[in-house]
């Protein structure tokens, strides 16, 4: 396991969906409070790819719908008169 400080590489990477796990340099890394460890099993490290990948879709279709989190309601049709 290795130590994660502040200023550690793994420090700065963005968490998968608030999970333990980052992504750093094409690999998987479960962290927790007292150090991290790469992931290698290949069938897990497959399906956080997946997940990851079905993330970023997911957030790509919030995206293209013009989502305005400030104003959840203006755009839905029962608040329009």
């Amino acid at each position: 396991m290795s130590s994660r400080s502040p200023s550690s590489p793994l420090a700065r990477s963005k968490r998968l969906a608030r999970s333990p796990v980052v992504r750093r340099d094409g690999q998987w890394w479960l962290v927790t409070g007292s150090g991290s460890i790469l992931a290698t099993d290949p069938t897990f490290t497959g399906e956080l790819d997946r997940f990851a990948a079905a993330m970023a879709a997911a957030d790509q279709a919030i995206a293209d719908l013009g989502f305005q989190p400030a104003d959840p309601l203006a755009s839905h049709p029962r608040t329009q008169q």
